[in-house]
């Protein structure tokens, strides 16, 4: 078995740095300049990484039988995540409502990144290689930034937001 314990380090260093925004997030109130800094670097964040970490860990764990199952599992998890980030940044921030939300994603993505941890990181680790590792290093750091710097903040328009 490869040390894959950096990948995973790695991992989770970026979740850490995401619980630390959600904590800053969840202290703001309306439509205030820091809630709005905040969120936008929360979902370039939380974009960039889920994008990288599925081309880098998932791509590699959809092709090990044993894992396949909980890959799917938190793949589908990152859609749900990016359709809910999406549809806050479509709400106004003013409103209760905003906040509201944003205490289900929040809760949410602990969640997933708790399960991530707890679960599947152990996990996948027994199943892979050094070769697998050598990928997912090259792969994740790229990806990242390259996601970054292209993340949407606003894709949707106000009047989409969900009731």
């Amino acid at each position: 078995m490869a040390d894959s314990k950096e990948i995973f380090d790695r991992l989770k260093k970026d979740h850490d740095k995401h619980r630390e925004l959600l904590d800053k997030l969840l202290e703001t109130s309306g439509e205030s300049e820091k809630r709005e800094a905040l969120f936008e670097e929360l979902t370039r964040e939380l974009k960039s990484h889920a994008a990288a970490e599925e081309q880098a860990l998932y791509s590699t764990m959809l092709r090990k039988p044993p894992t396949t199952g909980d890959t799917r599992h938190s793949v589908a998890e990152h859609h749900e995540i990016e359709e809910a980030l999406n549809d806050l940044a479509a709400t106004d921030m003013s409103e209760g409502g905003w906040l509201t939300k944003f205490k289900t994603f929040d809760h949410d993505y602990r969640h997933h990144i708790d399960e991530e941890e707890e679960d599947h990181f152990p996990e996948f680790a027994k199943h892979l290689t050094e070769e697998d590792m050598e990928h997912m290093r090259s792969v994740f750091e790229r990806r990242k930034q390259e996601e970054k710097a292209e993340a949407e903040i606003t894709p949707e328009k106000k009047e989409d937001a969900k009731e």
